[in-house]
């Protein structure tokens, strides 16, 4: 009987033991675990893998005559050792040589940009540049669609946002990860407001440079004041297509504006037709891009 009885009670005092152990959160009064809970240990999250390198490898070049380096060394020429996107002259230091170094540059940065390019040109141009499967693409497009013969020749927004897509579109379907740096079109009607008093430059202006802003440059009346106001109101309308459609694609970054909003005076513009950049323009360009693509969040 002694034995069953201490038996009972060592039973007892267990089952009493498990009891408070199982409503232990509740006798200290809050939702800690009790004295002889255990808690397994959660495992760590994996680190997320960045959308963005900031150290890419190989780069292509798109767009017009600015990143071909029109009028930086000669008149009416392309100088693409002066290109900011992958120039080689040391005065530029283009993104091609900040980001790969010379020798880097000149093996793996390559430009398929054309002088007179429009947006429409752009798919054909990123099949070129798809090919060499760079880690990064700059695109610099968009002024040839304002630089018309007149208003009326203005590539649509609409007509703009759906080559653009169509250049977006053949870069990702063969390179779904290739990272894309978008540069804003020029502010055009500063270009305007700074070359226009240089007389030589107004000369070459008249050999067909940009005619929907730059004709009649010393005219002020209303027609060609509202004229100028177009041009400018279709870039700024075009700059909304480029950070719209780059902003869906986690792969590109657009620059925010900073190319139309940099303040280009006569040391930025070229000597031969005061409208497109000088060396010293291009290194300003080259600057403003590798912030961008350095950067470690993206532009807003």
């Amino acid at each position: 009987m002694r034995n069953r009885s201490h038996r009972s009670r060592a039973v007892l005092a267990v089952t009493a033991a498990a009891v408070l152990g199982v409503a232990g959160c509740d006798a200290v009064g809050d939702n800690s675990p009790g004295p002889n809970a255990t808690t397994a240990k959660a495992a760590p999250s994996p680190k997320p893998t960045p959308t963005w390198d900031r150290s890419p490898r190989s780069m292509a070049a798109v767009g017009d005559s600015i990143t071909r380096g029109f009028d930086a060394c000669t008149v009416l020429s392309d100088c693409p050792e002066a290109s900011w996107a992958t120039g080689s002259d040391p005065k530029v230091k283009s993104l091609a040589v900040r980001l790969l170094g010379r020798a880097g540059a000149a093996e793996r940065s390559w430009n398929y940009a054309a002088t007179g390019a429009r947006m429409a040109d752009l798919p054909d141009q990123m099949a070129q540049a798809a090919a060499k499967k760079p880690q990064l693409v700059t695109v610099m497009a968009g002024a040839n669609d304002a630089c018309r013969s007149s208003v009326s020749e203005m590539t649509s927004v609409a007509d703009l946002r759906t080559a653009f897509e169509d250049a977006m579109d053949t870069l990702r379907d063969a390179l779904p990860k290739t990272q894309v740096y978008v540069s804003s079109v020029p502010d055009l009607k500063r270009l305007w407001s700074q070359g226009r008093g240089n007389q030589l430059g107004k000369q070459i202006w008249k050999l067909g440079i940009c005619p929907s802003m730059l004709a009649d440059a010393d005219s002020m009346d209303s027609a060609a004041t509202q004229r100028r106001a177009q041009v400018q109101d279709r870039v700024e309308a075009y700059n909304e297509v480029l950070k719209d459609v780059c902003t869906k694609d986690q792969h590109c970054r657009f620059d925010g504006g900073a190319v139309f909003d940099y303040r280009f005076g006569t040391d930025q513009l070229s000597h031969w037709d005061w409208f497109h950049p000088s060396k010293n323009g291009q290194a300003r360009l080259a600057e403003m891009a590798y912030r961008v693509v350095t950067a470690k969040n993206p532009v807003t």
